[in-house]
Order: structure tokens, then C-alpha cells, then sequence
């Protein structure tokens, strides 16, 4: 049941955070905000995703403190993670000069990740914890990843043409 007065879905043409169009790729049910990281929403869920444990495992780092590092403009990518200093972070809620040390040394631990994990932790769309492993154990690297051909990546188990589009 929808609210009194709530647009229903079908009608609805714009992220209702960031106002960017929306869409719906065909052979997929749900709709998604075409904004990428422009979207906070996205920003936000693209940070817990490379925090978590199958990802970075950076602990400490999670739902409410995603929201507030990225409402407070602190994180706009992942890269901005890793430029966090303590002192900027402890004046925070629910976050003092001991837990915020604490979330600096468990980012700086994140840095010695499984490339698999990285890879898996970048968010690239339709590329899963398996595939993320398969490709780390072909390309060996991230620059070895990044000049790949097309041909190169589709010779990965599990890589079809999706997974290429999404990787490049």
C-alpha cells in the first residue's frame, strides 16, 4: 500500500535524492538513479560496500558514520578515505579522539587489502566476489586490470560482455 497522496513508482522519473533521471536497463526489474557518484545516496551505499568485510574490512566504518563522512563532505569517492586524518574526524558525532585513531588505523590496514578484495570493494557493477577473485588472479595488478583489451578481459572465466562494458 502507498501512502495518502505518494506518486506511484511507475510514475516517478527522478532519484528523489540527487534528481537525476532515472532507469531501467532492459532485462533488469528494478529502476536506478543514473547520478553515480554525484548521487549522495549512492556515495553513501558505494562507501559501506568498500568498507565491508567481503570488501576492505575497515572496521568502524559503518552505516551512520558513511552517512555523516559523506554529508559532511569529508568522502566524496573512495579515494577520499584514504586522505582522512584523525583530527578531522574526531570532532564528529559519536566519534572522539580515540575512535577516530581507531578508524585511521583500520583504513591504513585496509591498504594491504587482497587485490581480489579491492577490486571487489571498487563496486564495478555485476562484478561479484567471484569474478572480482578471477580477474585478480589473471591481471595479477590494478594497472594490468586497467589496460586490459576487451578481448583480454572476455578470456576470464565468468567475464561476459556485461562485465567488460562495467569494468571499462
Amino acid at each position: 500500500l502507498r501512502p495518502e497522496g505518494a506518486v506511484p513508482f511507475d510514475m516517478v522519473t527522478e532519484c528523489p535524492v540527487c534528481h537525476s533521471a532515472i532507469e531501467r536497463l532492459p532485462g533488469e526489474a528494478v529502476w536506478r538513479c543514473t547520478g553515480g557518484l554525484f548521487c549522495r545516496a549512492q556515495r553513501v551505499q558505494s562507501l559501506i560496500h568498500a568498507a565491508s568485510r567481503k570488501a576492505l574490512d575497515i572496521e568502524g566504518l559503518g552505516d551512520k558514520l558513511a552517512e555523516t563522512l559523506v554529508e559532511k563532505e569529508l568522502v566524496k569517492s573512495l579515494a577520499d578515505l584514504y586522505r582522512l586524518r584523525a583530527e578531522s574526524i574526531s570532532a564528529l558525532d559519536r566519534m572522539g579522539p580515540k575512535s577516530a585513531q581507531n578508524l585511521i588505523n583500520a583504513i591504513e590496514k585496509s591498504k594491504s587489502a587482497k587485490l581480489a578484495n579491492f577490486i571487489f570493494a571498487l563496486g564495478i557493477r555485476h562484478v561479484g566476489e567471484t569474478t572480482a577473485r578471477e580477474l585478480a588472479a589473471h591481471f595479477g595488478s590494478i594497472p594490468a586490470l586497467a589496460q586490459a583489451t576487451t578481448e583480454e578481459l572476455l578470456k576470464v572465466d565468468d567475464v561476459g560482455p556485461a562485465i567488460v562494458e562495467s569494468i571499462t
